[in-house]
């Protein structure tokens, strides 16, 4: 599919550059991305998407800001944001590094020593296409075990519900959950630490001296384990990269346990949108906890 005229005049209004040309790339699950040339000579990464809301991709604009604020792992720079494209820097891959695990572990443990003062974020954003509730109650923002029932399992329970997918199986799963909440996260509680949000393996890139570059972030602050959980799924990371981080940033006993909670957040929200193929999942880690 080609760059339409339209797009392509709002890039160069914004950019003040003309583009010279456009080539569709791989981007991602829900937009199109294009690398595009500039009459100066530039090389740009272009996503692109007319059907989301009017602020994605200033949300996800903000997100990168935060994670690059940190100053502890490399994200693309932003050159321009609208209401249905982000252009950013064109991030040329390499081979990976030698130790490229090892270093994207210590360097992740690092963005978790990027600490807050309370849970959530100053804006609401998104986990893929579905809107993640970052603005929290006064109890919720300094209490995590509140904030990520209410604002990560129960919205995504009710979305669920919303969808024709919550049976009684499940709701009655949820309800008990919430009554053993507090033990499940028991001994975990820490200050609040930046999360990507939403990384996996499709949401790094390795970039040209072949280190990881982090995108599509769904940012906030809570418990890194939250992040650390996400990283398992879908094929997960190698062993060395979860030993490095240790090696910077040492868990605390009993994460392993806590692990499928997090898990089930995103499981979650995949069946939210793309149906019950991932109904058997949340179910199983919900029952993990009610053996």
């Amino acid at each position: 599919m080609s760059l339409t005229d339209q797009i392509k005049k709002r890039v160069e209004v914004k950019t003040g550059e003309v583009i010279i040309s456009a080539h569709q790339v791989g981007g991602g699950s829900i937009s199109e991305a294009y690398k595009i040339s500039t009459e100066s000579g530039k090389n740009l990464f272009l996503k692109v998407n007319t059907s989301v809301p009017d602020d994605m991709f200033t949300k996800e604009k903000n997100g990168l800001d935060e994670l690059k604020n940190s100053g502890s792992i490399k994200t693309p720079e932003v050159l321009s944001v609208d209401s249905s494209f982000i252009l950013l820097e064109l991030i040329s891959p390499a081979v990976t590094s030698k130790n490229f695990f090892e270093d994207f572990g210590k360097k992740f443990a690092m963005l978790h020593k990027y600490l807050g003062n309370s849970f959530g974020f100053y804006e609401d954003n998104y986990i893929g296409s579905t809107v993640q509730i970052n603005i929290a109650e006064a109890d919720e923002m300094k209490d995590w075990k509140k904030f990520y029932f209410n604002k990560r399992i129960l919205f995504q329970y009710r979305l669920a519900k919303k969808n024709g997918f919550a049976s009684k199986e499940l709701t009655d799963a949820i309800i008990k959950i919430e009554n053993k909440i507090d033990y499940i996260l028991s001994g975990s509680d820490e200050m609040p630490s930046l999360l990507h949000g939403d990384l996996w393996s499709g949401n790094f890139i390795v970039d040209e001296y072949g280190h990881a570059c982090l995108i599509d972030p769904a940012v906030y602050y809570g418990n890194r384990e939250a992040d650390l959980a996400m990283t398992k799924l879908f094929g997960g990371f190698p062993s060395r990269f979860y030993e490095s981080y240790k090696e910077v940033y040492p868990l605390k006993e009993g994460y392993e346990y806590r692990e499928n909670l997090y898990k089930l957040y995103h499981v979650m929200n995949h069946l939210n949108l793309f149906g019950m193929s991932y109904y058997s999942q949340a179910v199983s880690l919900l029952n993990y906890y009610l053996k």
